[in-house]
Formats: C-alpha cells, structure tokens, sequence
C-alpha cells in the first residue's frame, strides 16, 4: 500500500452517507437485505452520539473510514466500528472490533492492515488493555491478516449466544 494515498480517520457527522454507503455493502456481503432507511438512521445516531462526547471521553462505539486517493478524487473505500467495554479484573477498557469492512475494489492495498494499526493506537491512547475482534471460521483472508499483525486466537473461551428476537 501507499501511505500517501490511504488515511484512516475517525467518522463524523459529514460523512454518514460514506458510512451508510459502506455499512449496506458491508451487510449485504453477510447475506443481509437492504434497508437504507434503517441503516441511514442506526448509522446517523451513532456517529452523532460519538461526535457529541466531551473531547478525550470514548464511552460509545467508534467508527472510523479509510479514504483513498483515487483517479477521480479522495473516496472512503472502507469502514471500521469499534466498541467499548471493560476488563473488570484489569479494570481497565477494552475496545472490541466489531467491523471492518474494504470495498472490493480497494482490496489488497493494505487497508485492512491500517485498520488494525489504527485500532491499536487508538486503543493504546485510551489505556485500553487490549483489542478483541472476532471473525466467521471460514474467513481465512481476515484469519491471516490478524496473524501476520500478532493476533492470537482464543482458545480459553468459549462464546456463547441467545438470540432475543
């Protein structure tokens, strides 16, 4: 990848279409049918309630976007979604990622690399004790990108799911 031609930025309220935009492709690429309406306002409120926080504080999810320079000008080509959380017994936060997501023609850049550097910095500067991210067990694209940056899988715990619905 070209640094000069990739950034990471923390998402704000002007770029929700971008992050819309992102968020369906990314839902669609997990089987999910569109719903531009509620994806407009899930996506809306959160990164409104991210950008109202007092300067410093990350109590609520995070989205950041990865814009390219491309032929025809800059362009958010992907999106990354962090939550927070705590470590109880470290007492210290935590920040899971929840999605990233590349468009297809933007990958194999290294985006998904600077994703994950990004999320670390911005964890570190929080004091957060680590970040966790899960992937599908037959993601083996995304299962190699995390273990070339020294991610180790989880062989301690188990996760468990109920659906509410």
């Amino acid at each position: 990848m070209n640094d000069s031609k990739v950034s990471i930025q923390a998402a704000s309220t002007r770029d929700i279409s971008d992050v819309v935009r992102l968020f369906n492709a990314y839902r669609h690429f997990y089987g999910e049918l569109p719903d531009e309406s509620r994806a407009q306002g899930f996506i809306h409120d959160r990164i409104t309630l991210a950008c109202a926080q007092p300067p410093g504080q990350f109590s609520v999810a995070q989205y950041f976007l990865a814009w390219m320079q491309t032929a025809q000008g800059r362009a958010a080509v992907g999106f990354m979604h962090l939550m927070p959380s705590t470590n109880t017994l470290a007492m210290r936060p935590i920040w899971f990622l929840e999605d990233l997501y590349v468009e297809p023609s933007a990958r194999r850049n290294g985006i998904a690399s600077a994703f994950l550097r990004h999320a670390e910095q911005f964890a570190r500067s929080t004091g957060a004790e680590r970040l966790t991210l899960a992937t599908a067990h037959d993601n083996v694209a995304a299962q190699s990108v995390y273990r070339k940056l020294g991610y180790v899988r989880e062989e301690h715990l188990w996760t468990f799911h109920r659906l509410l619905s």
